[in-house]
């Protein structure tokens, strides 16, 4: 037969029998539409968000241009420059303590202080709303300021109310409602309080040394293109290459956010792969049940003389016709997603201001589907074109461990290889994507492993008493079991889940425990050198005996060069380039500091007066390539200072003490204005003691930030609860694939199970004796695979707390109790639900049949 002919006649057979319907394909097209809807709509929300940073990049930044100083204002000539580009706007960020004006409370505040040509793009929007001279300038003796409303919970203010900052009193005028740059600036620990720059000077806040950042912001003219802002930026690297600025352009507003976005993307589409992998399984268990129910018509189609490769291509056009329908339900759900994430993210990350359609997105979702259900539904196909119709006539069906052929397998290979591939070259982080799906495929083998060896011991179980017990073990061992759908379909997705709870608990455990037991209980920022003796008096007196003050100078820097090569040129691996992202504390020392150990090299003596010295933390180095003697080039103050590596320590991070990368020698800043950091460790405080200390050091040095670490470890707490539901919540979806999967499977099973229910009747047995055979059977196949859920998702969430972060780990009973009880409601649940209409049946039609 012509190959054009035999398409078109496969076709019509094809055509001809989907008219009965899609019974039976119901959890096929579930888990189709799940994996299609997760990868399509995650990528077309985080290409939204990618198009609304791009369109609002002006508002975002600020400008079109950002530059960015620490320590200091742009000298004159820097600032000749930055006019010379277009309109400047300038604005102050710090961080500060303010107060109420009896002094009784105060709260940390994320102080921004803005000149009056802000915002050049964008609308500060207040309530009540106001223009800016009202808002900031100075009425009856004191400044304006509009802060968020949380500020006026936490100290129980109202507009119009005064409030303390610095050595000055502002009067609160309006409530801070929408901040255009806010994203730009990074994320706030603390509720904004937005002041004008005379304002901020009136504080006496800015203090030589004071940790404050310079922003100026530049309004380009609206002809300038992308490619003018970036020699813009190069002009500003050759002409100053000691400033030390950090240069952003209004297509770059956002990078931390962005890279965000698409690693969160990346984490959610490799979730959404998951599913649609696993509900591949779901394809396959449905293929092969619609094949099973088609014997009498594949047995006649090769009676009459049909070739197995017309009968394949047959089926092969149904199931495609059948997943197209799946693939457009899921785009369905993908594109409306876009829409969902503008309506419940609008105040918190930049979208574009109409949605529409991401064909990118989707069409990456529906490929994805396509090669999906091609790699699963082409190994049952294989062994259908091969079974002779005598065995179909008999009623044998299709034996699962019949091997299809060669072309058959080969095939599915290549196509699974190529699934694999495209995951890979679409992702953010190859690497990452790499090893997900490494330990899918390892997770693949070893429950296929699990199934093996937990049918292997029911086989050689010893011969016990109790029926429904034997039948139970039985069931798991015979030919056509359930064991091995029931163990895959459930495994993957229970895996996944207690990885991710048991991470997140063990996260908490350690930042909520272990932490605030060994962390210092106040962070002392910008302390004068004039006031640093009288600070410490007063705290080591309030704090009393036990008590531990330590003290260190800081300054900030950016290092701008590693062995004289520019750092923005070089490819680090991104676990090291964090320490060359923005700004970076750095401190000097004539001793070895606390919580570190030297690992490499000698420490400098202290009277040492030679060549700029510096130790290194050794774990940071050995990821950015760096070693002794090689040499660091840092922007302090406007000056780049080079100094060679004399030693590498190991450095105690999990203690939250004073920690530094980079400790310098004494001599390399001397004469360098600069302020202080201290530590305050009061063993066995409470809460009480430690309001005395903030009240009294606010009251005395109004000028200094404390920072309680109860406060900001609560914080972190919540921010990783809050990041932690958001994943577990996607991760929620590989879980629904694998109860889609685990219901078709043990639906496919149940013509099996009326033939043996029915025999069984026939023999003696009564119902109680079948629902308690079928109950153990589930029972078993659900605890073996909750205990290997446990086991490697706790060896895969060891591998994260212990070996990358270094952190403590330990098996939680509650993520252990829960898995075992989600793995047994779920396989015993689905099992008798089906069991329960299985055992109804009669047995005339069934017998008739055997």
């Amino acid at each position: 037969m012509p190959l054009a002919r035999g398409i078109a006649l496969a076709m019509r057979f094809s055509m001809r029998e989907l008219r009965g319907g899609l019974s039976g394909f119901y959890v096929f097209l579930a888990c189709i539409a799940l994996g299609t809807a997760a990868i399509g709509g995650v990528n077309a929300v985080s290409q939204s968000v990618t198009q609304g940073i791009d369109e609002q990049g002006q508002v975002i930044l600020g400008g079109d241009l950002r530059f960015e100083l620490v320590h200091r204002t742009a000298t004159d000539a820097e600032r000749a420059f930055l006019d010379s580009l277009g309109k400047v706007a300038v604005s102050a960020n710090m961080r500060s303590m303010a107060r109420l004006e009896d002094q009784s409370d105060q709260s940390l505040v994320e102080l921004k202080a803005v000149d009056t040509s802000y915002p050049l793009y964008g609308k500060l929007e207040t309530n009540p709303a106001l223009p800016r001279a009202d808002l900031f300038d100075v009425k009856n003796g004191l400044y304006g300021a509009a802060v968020e409303k949380i500020l006026l919970e936490r100290l129980g203010l109202s507009v119009g109310d005064r409030i303390r900052l610095g050595n000055a009193t502002f009067r609160i005028r309006a409530v801070l409602t929408r901040e255009p740059d806010a994203v730009s600036d990074g994320f706030a620990f603390a509720p904004r309080m937005l002041v004008s720059m005379d304002g901020l000077n009136a504080s006496g806040l800015v203090q030589p040394g004071s940790l404050v950042e310079y922003v100026y912001k530049v309004r380009a003219a609206p002809s300038t293109t992308p490619d003018d802002l970036r020699r813009m930026s190069e002009r500003a690297g050759t002409e100053f290459p000691a400033a030390g600025w950090s240069i952003r352009n209004r297509a770059n507003a956002a990078p931390a956010l962005s890279a965000n976005i698409e690693r969160f993307a990346q984490f959610l589409t490799l979730v959404g792969l998951t599913a649609l992998v696993t509900g591949g399984v779901g394809v396959a268990n449905a293929v092969r049940a619609f094949l099973d129910s088609k014997r009498n018509v594949i047995a006649t189609f090769k009676c009459l003389g049909a070739p197995g490769g017309f009968v394949t291509m047959v089926y092969l056009m149904q199931i495609l016709a059948i997943a197209v329908v799946g693939i457009v339900a899921g785009l369905v759900l993908a594109s409306l997603m876009p829409w969902v994430a503008a309506w419940a993210l609008a105040d918190i990350i930049p979208l574009p201001e109409s949605q529409g359609l991401y064909p990118g997105a989707l069409a990456l979702a529906t490929v994805f589907a396509f090669v999906t259900t091609l790699a699963f539904a082409i190994l049952p196909l294989g062994r259908a074109r091969d079974i002779p119709a005598t065995a179909l006539f008999r009623d044998q069906g299709f034996d699962g461990d019949r091997r299809p052929r060669l072309a058959y397998l080969a095939t599915a290979i290549v196509l699974i290889a190529a699934l694999a591939l495209l995951a890979v070259e679409t992702s953010f982080d190859r690497r990452i994507a790499a090893i997900f799906l490494g330990g899918i495929a390892f997770s693949f083998g070893v429950l296929r492993a699990v199934s093996v060896a937990v049918q292997a011991i029911a086989r050689r179980a010893p011969r016990v008493r109790s029926t429904s017990l034997r039948l139970a073990i039985g069931n798991i061992h015979r030919p056509g079991a359930l064991t091995p759908s029931v163990v895959l379909s459930l495994g993957l997705g229970l895996t996944l889940l207690v990885s991710l709870a048991l991470i997140d608990g063990n996260l908490r455990r350690q930042i909520a425990g272990n932490l605030p037991e060994r962390a210092p209980n106040f962070f002392f920022v910008d302390i004068q050198g004039a006031i640093i003796d009288d600070f410490s008096a007063l705290v080591t007196k309030t704090a009393g005996s036990g008590a531990v003050l330590q003290r260190v100078p800081m300054l900030r820097g950016r290092i701008v060069e590693l062995n004289g090569q520019d750092v923005v040129k070089m490819d680090l691996p991104p676990e090291g380039a964090w320490v060359l992202r923005g700004d970076r504390g750095v401190t000097y020392s004539a001793t070895v500091p606390e919580n570190s150990t030297l690992v490499g090299g000698k420490w400098w003596p202290k009277d040492y007066s030679g060549e700029p010295l510096v130790s290194f933390s050794a774990e940071e180095a050995h990821e950015i390539g760096l070693g002794i003697g090689d040499t660091v080039t840092v922007n302090v103050l406007g000056r780049n200072i080079t100094a060679r590596i004399a030693n590498l320590r190991q450095v105690q991070w999990e203690s939250l003490a004073i920690n530094f990368v980079m400790v310098f020698s004494p001599n390399t800043f001397a004469g360098a204005p600069h302020a202080w950091l201290a530590t305050l460790t009061m063993p066995g405080a409470d809460t009480a003691t430690e309001a005395t200390i903030l009240r009294d050091v606010t009251q005395a040095f109004p000028t200094v930030t404390s920072v309680r670490v109860k406060d900001a470890i609560d914080l972190v707490n919540r921010l990783i609860g809050q990041l932690a539901t958001a994943i577990r919540a996607a991760a929620a979806v590989a879980l629904v694939a694998s109860v889609l999967v685990l219901g078709g499977a043990l639906a496919a099973g149940n013509r099996a199970r009326v033939h043996d229910a029915v025999v069984l009747k026939m023999l003696g047995a009564t119902r109680t004796m079948l629902i308690g055979a079928f109950s153990l059977e589930y029972l078993m196949l659900g605890t073996a695979t909750a205990l290997f859920a446990l086991f490697a998702g706790g060896v895969a969430a060891w591998f994260v707390i212990a070996q990358i972060m270094n952190l403590p780990w330990q098996l939680l009973p509650g993520v252990a109790a829960g898995t075992l009880l989600t793995a047994l409601v779920l396989t015993v649940g689905f099992g008798l639900a089906g069991t329960w209409r299985i055992l109804g049946q009669k047995a005339a039609p069934v017998l008739r049949n055997l």
